[in-house]
């Protein structure tokens, strides 16, 4: 790791070309550049070293400990026993790291590579990072969500459509696409001689539901997760309905209507609501470091607990599918558990469910209810072209499990990992698929309609 000043930077890059301009070969390699790295997904992208992208990163970044802390884990990642990476980072921090980036971030970029900017952390500029990254032209891959208030939806919109105008990508990692259970459920309901259509469902009596519980402590990396205090605040991180919703509301257009290229009049939002998760100081503590709840928490502390405001649920149609999405916050799981699923798609035909508690030891597993066991084993031989070694064994109560290999279960972190080759893939073709960039759109559309219903 190399810790360069800014008023270094200059010299640091002397002889390196200027100027962000894309490789013209699609084969080129890739160089990220990480700007303002506060959560620990921005260090998950590189837990293995990527195929076609250069170990050679930089860092943009405030004074402080969100940094630190970035490099802390990427340390980890070169330093461990097994698979160790490779990663070598300079490091630029102070109080104009956006605009040193901008004005000289692709300065230390060879030439012949493509660069790629990594954002992930504070949300509070998500926006201005995105639109100012991408009028540079550089590439951007952006951490949920993009979007925390409904006044910075048309700035994404611009920035979509300014991408299209600088040939670069502008991409969110959605990591739950690449879990087995959610891949083997939607695969399931493309199979019409067991599942049926989608039925339409209810505003009380969803056809489509999908529920997220989420934990303040969590083990990541192998180490106690340490969160930066502004996590807490909506203002900087988002509240519940617009974080981790964004991964709900994906997961149910990815799954319900697969390449379907949707609007914003598909989708209509009923009802939404939130509410607060109470944490004593002593559990704060025990999650930032913190001796004192900071003074941009003072609005949600009570009588010395704080409430935060991380929990949502929406109910809306998707072309006229009734749809739920939830989530809530608990301040730890239970003994050997983590972040848990829970998932429904209801079929004419059956029903597909995700379930994730005790019984399945806290690892996603899907089962099929209602469905005739001929069939079923059917539906199993062809999903199996696409994911072998699957298999079916009954369960109780007339439903079925869909028995899937280890292999498959390679967990959250992985995921980051895949969801990021799957954008260097869209990197050399030239493209997104046509779908992806207005449905991204509808998702956050989707989102700020709820955002705006629950208060």
């Amino acid at each position: 790791m190399r810790l360069l000043k800014l008023l270094a930077l200059g010299a640091a890059v002397s002889g390196l070309i200027p100027g962000a301009a894309v490789a013209a070969d699609k084969d080129a390699p890739v160089q990220l550049i990480t700007l303002d790295p506060g959560h620990f997904h921005a260090a998950l992208v590189q837990k293995f070293m990527l195929p076609g992208v250069v170990p050679d990163v930089l860092v943009f970044g405030p004074e402080g400990e969100d940094v630190a802390l970035h490099m802390k884990r990427i340390d980890g990642f070169n330093g461990r026993t097994a698979n160790p990476t490779q990663w070598k980072t300079t490091i630029y921090q102070g109080a104009d790291y956006f605009e040193r980036l901008l004005e000289a971030g692709s300065a230390g970029v060879k030439a012949g590579r493509v660069p790629v900017v990594v954002i992930s952390g504070n949300n509070a500029r998500k926006s201005e990072y995105i639109t100012k990254s991408i009028g540079r032209g550089f590439h951007v891959m952006a951490d949920k969500p993009m979007v925390i208030v409904p006044e910075d939806l048309p700035k994404l919109e611009a920035a979509f459509a300014a991408a299209k105008r600088k040939n670069v990508l502008l991409y969110d990692i959605m990591t739950e696409r690449f879990e087995i259970a959610t891949m083997l459920q939607k695969a399931f309901s493309r199979q019409p001689e067991l599942f049926g259509t989608l039925e339409k469902g209810t505003l009380d009596d969803p056809s489509i539901s999908k529920v997220s519980v989420h934990n303040f402590s969590k083990i990541v990396a192998g180490s106690q997760l340490k969160r930066p205090q502004w996590f807490f605040d909506p203002k900087q991180q988002g509240a519940g309905i617009v974080d981790v919703m964004t991964h709900l509301v994906d997961l149910v257009q990815w799954e319900a209507f697969p390449e379907v290229t949707l609007t914003k009049s598909d989708a209509k939002v009923l009802k939404a609501r939130r509410w607060t998760t109470a944490l004593t100081l002593e559990q704060f503590g025990r999650v930032t470091g913190a001796k004192e709840f900071p003074a941009y928490l003072a609005p949600y502390v009570k009588d010395g607990v704080l409430h935060a405001p991380a929990n949502g649920e929406m109910t809306y149609t998707l072309k006229g599918a009734h749809a739920r999405t939830s989530v809530t916050w608990d301040f730890e799981a239970p003994p050997g558990g983590g972040d848990t699923h829970f998932s429904v798609m209801r079929g004419t035909k059956a029903s597909l469910i995700i379930r994730q508690g005790a019984e399945q030891k806290f690892r996603p597993t899907l089962y099929v209810e209602r469905a005739d066991e001929k069939v079923l084993r059917a539906a199993v031989a062809n999903v199996s072209t696409t994911f072998p070694g699957i298999d079916v064994k009954a369960a109780d109560g007339g439903t079925f499990e869909i028995v899937v290999p280890d292999k498959y279960h390679n967990g959250h972190e992985a995921h980051f990992g895949q969801v990021t080759e799957a954008f260097l893939g869209y990197l050399r073709n030239g493209n997104l698929p046509e779908w992806e960039v207005p449905n991204m759109i509808v998702k956050y559309a989707t989102i700020m309609q709820a955002y705006e219903l629950s208060r």
